[in-house]
């Protein structure tokens, strides 16, 4: 039987090994549940089998660059989760935005001149904007772990997705930039047959449709990341 105290010297050793709090909750019950198994078959002591399970997690715990998501070496294991967690969050963040794409596209027929068509710009775009200003202001009370230098114990980041949480602003001040133009050169290109400009087309088409994607995964990772807060309250002040 693991007592507190042991629990909490495993959990000082995965917070020296510079896990996110959320990795390192998920990696402590294995440990706990290998090093209980150790004690029973081997009939050793806490110290006897902490010392082997450590040693045959050494392999993963060993700093690697990510440098897509983090400006600083993580632990190889972190990496691994860190990836399929972000794979799956980026398809459902790509299929929103194609679907957007073609109602974008959809809504150039369906306008009944450029005037209206800018409209629609305007209010499909801003959509994205506002409801990702909404997330923030309904979410305020966990503000203060947003910051992606709040750690607990000043050493661990209370969350995988902490330091993307800047994403959601970044890409929210570009997108206000779109809101403010308009699609002239889609619509022309389509209803008008000007073809004359098609690089200004393309950036019309592609670069909502990037920053749309980008928010919704920058969305996703910020319900993640409250959603992680949440499930380790035994160590977080109530949020």
């Amino acid at each position: 039987m693991i007592t507190v105290e042991q629990e909490n010297k495993i959990t000082d050793y995965l917070v020296a090994q510079q896990l996110s709090l959320d990795i390192l909750v998920e990696i402590r019950d294995h440990m706990i549940s290998q090093i209980s198994d150790l004690q029973d078959k081997e009939n050793i002591s806490f110290d006897d089998a902490f010392l082997k399970v450590k040693e045959s997690w050494s392999g993963e715990f060993k700093l690697v660059n990510y440098l897509l998501f983090y400006p600083t070496t993580i632990p190889l294991i972190a990496k691994r989760i860190i990836q399929e967690k972000y794979a799956g969050l980026f398809r459902k963040s790509l299929m929103i935005g194609l679907l957007a794409f073609g109602i974008n596209l959809l809504l150039i027929f369906v306008a009944r001149n450029q005037d209206d068509y800018n409209l629609f710009f305007k209010l499909l775009n801003g959509s994205f904007l506002l409801g990702s200003i909404l997330i923030l202001v309904f979410n305020y009370k966990i503000w203060k772990y947003l910051r992606a230098d709040f750690k607990y114990k000043g050493k661990s980041l209370y969350t995988m997705y902490q330091q993307n949480i800047g994403l959601m602003v970044v890409c929210a001040s570009s997108m206000a930039q779109i809101v403010m133009k308009n699609g002239n050169y889609a619509y022309q290109f389509f209803r008008e047959n000007n073809h004359s400009e098609i690089f200004s087309t393309l950036l019309t088409l592609i670069f909502p449709f990037i920053l749309q994607t980008a928010l919704v995964f920058a969305v996703f990772n910020f319900s993640e990341h409250k959603k992680n807060l949440m499930k380790m309250r035994e160590f977080l002040k109530p949020v």
